[in-house]
């Protein structure tokens, strides 16, 4: 009887493993592939598009950040102490409100209520963590023209100085962004379409509390033209956009206001947000903000979802 040799079993056995191999990296290749076409491995991220760059973040990390931008708005800071905000939140947290820091420390900056930045439930809320960051930024005479290390150093007092540098780049596109310098930059995957309802009057208050009781927003009129006669639209909060002196500012406002609803939208349960002939719809938010006519440039309107 014919024997089969041993050496054309172990070829045949080699030649196998190595289809198998080439097969399993084929699909890795083809996984990665569609990861990097539709935004990035794990669960949906907000995008930031700006000067070229852009910039992933989990829908918590953009809250917190456009939380950040709109603390530094109501009191009137330029957009340096933004960009040294971000860059100092996420360099201690990530840019998310932490319960385990360095010792005793605490939410987007890794504050100490040890060290006088106020108790543990105050230094967990990012608006105060963020106007307590602000309140010794300010104190720094001229800390608009140092390095971005010197000035976080100053507030943080860190081991680690140099680690500020690092998140530079990443934090001038969100600031260009979060500021409305760059417009139509940011969008968001939205809240899940699982039938639970937004509450316009929960985003009047979140605007007034972030921006400061001098932004107004209110409720839309269903009807046209406005005036006493028209009812107001239950699900629809409007925000006006004040003309500006400076040449662009009005248009910027505009578009600061709009992404910071975006930013927002999953945590407000915010549909849709119009603005400048341009739309953002959570059902479509891969398309970003989509060409939309009769989308006025006077005011951002806001709805949430019924």
């Amino acid at each position: 009887m014919w024997r089969v040799p041993l050496s054309v079993f172990s070829h045949r056995a080699r030649l196998l493993r190595a289809a198998v191999a080439c097969a399993v990296l084929l699909a890795l290749a083809g996984y990665l592939a569609a990861q990097l076409l539709t935004g990035g491995v794990g669960p949906p991220r907000c995008v930031v598009r700006a000067n070229g760059e852009d910039v992933r973040l989990s829908p918590e990390q953009t809250v917190n950040a456009a939380t950040i931008e709109a603390v530094a708005a109501s009191r009137g800071l330029p957009e340096r102490a933004v960009t040294i905000a971000l860059a100092t939140a996420l360099q201690e947290s990530g840019l998310r409100t932490i319960r385990h820091g360095d010792r005793d420390s605490q939410g987007l900056f890794q504050q100490r209520p040890s060290q006088g930045w106020g108790s543990v439930r105050q230094i967990r809320d990012p608006v105060y963590a963020a106007g307590r960051f602000y309140d010794d930024l300010v104190r720094m005479p001229g800390y608009s023209r140092l390095p971005l290390t010197v000035a976080a150093q100053r507030v943080q007092r860190s081991g680690f100085p140099q680690a500020y540098a690092k998140h530079e780049t990443e934090a001038v596109v969100l600031t260009g962004a979060l500021t409305g310098r760059s417009g139509a930059a940011l969008s968001c995957p939205g809240p899940p379409d699982d039938g639970q309802a937004g509450d316009p009057a929960r985003v009047r208050a979140s605007l007034k509390r972030e921006f400061g009781s001098e932004t107004e927003a209110r409720p839309a009129s269903a009807g046209h033209g406005g005036g006493k006669q028209a009812a107001p639209s239950p699900h629809t909060v409007v925000v006006p956009v004040p003309k500006a002196a400076a040449p662009g500012r009005a248009g910027q406002r505009g578009w600061e206001i709009a992404h910071w609803a975006v930013a927002h939208s999953d945590e407000l349960r915010i549909e849709r947000v119009s603005y400048g002939e341009r739309e953002w719809n959570a059902r479509n938010s891969a398309a970003g903000w989509r060409p939309a006519k009769g989308i006025s440039g006077a005011e951002v309107r806001i709805v949430t979802m019924r």
